[in-house]
């Protein structure tokens, strides 16, 4: 009799053992339902809503898929540490050579993308600029895409809430902040230089035996407009590919330095600038008499600019300039 009471204790007792697994795993069913929904509300939450000059994107916060066509957002991802996928390979500035391994997938050229190769890599994100502009919508139909432009008539309000964005996109505001914070320091500093000389300069882009003037609010004119040069001429066109001249109006205008961007040795062209531009009638000029013939870089200037990397070296070729 005793063994029975025994054995239907031991039974009562499983029975509320197994009853009791039973109720926690029902608490933690319902615990880990709670810990996905809350998951997929914080997914919701990170992310971004982007509206920019050619239509709106919604990305998602850290994307891990990047495509960049512009050079001054990739020297800033580089900067900040943050890893790429897929760069146009075919014109890659010297300072960035690094992203032409074959660990990054080749998206193109600049201005001819390859858009089988970004549609294979299902990217979370594609950031685009001026050269690719007219083709928005066909990047926008792979992935969100942003464009990150440089409003040149206010460069630097511009390039500052173009790093913040980015920044914020990456989580990475508090580099971001510190490296704008250092860029406006060797801005204010070069600017406070080139005021105080009170020289005049003027910007040329050699291009094939041909020459294009550039002066305030122009593609170039950070020089005049941000680091403070005086401009040898202030009714320049403004437009993209600059106002075409000759080598009289240069000696017309004889500036005290004349910064020269030589295209030929950003895209590989045949003609350089120096054989082009040092010729007779610019030697007549005080840019020439005083050895202030200043070639910036083109794979800076010419095909990168508006980067946290590029702006720092823009400033540092300008003020080396002084």
């Amino acid at each position: 009799m005793t063994r029975k009471w025994g054995l239907l204790g031991l039974v009562f007792t499983m029975m509320f053992i197994l009853a009791a697994c039973g109720g926690n795993a029902k608490e933690e069913g319902k615990g880990a339902k709670t810990a996905a929904s809350n998951k997929t509300e914080t997914a919701a939450a990170e992310k971004m809503t982007i509206k920019h000059q050619y239509g709106e994107a919604v990305v998602e916060k850290n994307p891990q898929k990047v495509v960049v066509f512009d050079f001054g957002v990739l020297d800033t991802l580089d900067e900040l540490g943050i890893e790429v996928t897929g760069v146009p390979q075919t014109t890659i500035p010297s300072y960035l050579k690094k992203y032409a391994d074959k660990k990054y997938t080749n998206v193109g050229s600049l201005k001819e993308p390859d858009f089988e190769a970004i549609h294979a890599l299902k990217p979370d994100v594609i950031f685009i600029s001026t050269r690719q502009a007219e083709l928005y919508d066909q990047f926008a139909e792979i992935a969100p895409t942003v464009y990150i432009g440089i409003d040149y008539t206010n460069y630097m309000d511009s390039f500052e809430k173009n790093m913040n964005l980015i920044g914020e996109i990456f989580g990475k505001e508090d580099k971001v902040a510190s490296e704008l914070k250092d860029i406006e320091a060797s801005v204010e500093k070069v600017n406070k230089k080139a005021s105080a000389l009170d020289q005049k300069g003027l910007i040329v882009l050699a291009n094939e035996g041909k020459v294009s003037a550039y002066g305030p609010s122009s593609r170039f004119g950070l020089i005049h407009d941000v680091f403070g040069y005086g401009a040898a001429d202030k009714q320049i066109e403004v437009s993209t590919h600059g106002q075409s001249i000759t080598f009289e109006y240069i000696k017309e205008k004889n500036p005290d330095v004349l910064f020269v961007i030589d295209r030929a040795t950003a895209v590989g062209g045949e003609i350089g600038a120096k054989e082009i531009v040092e010729n007779e009638l610019v030697k007549k000029t005080d840019a020439y008499k005083k050895d202030k013939i200043v070639y910036l870089d083109a794979d800076t200037w010419y095909l990168s600019g508006g980067g946290l990397k590029s702006v720092k070296a823009m400033a540092k070729e300008v003020e080396e300039a002084l």
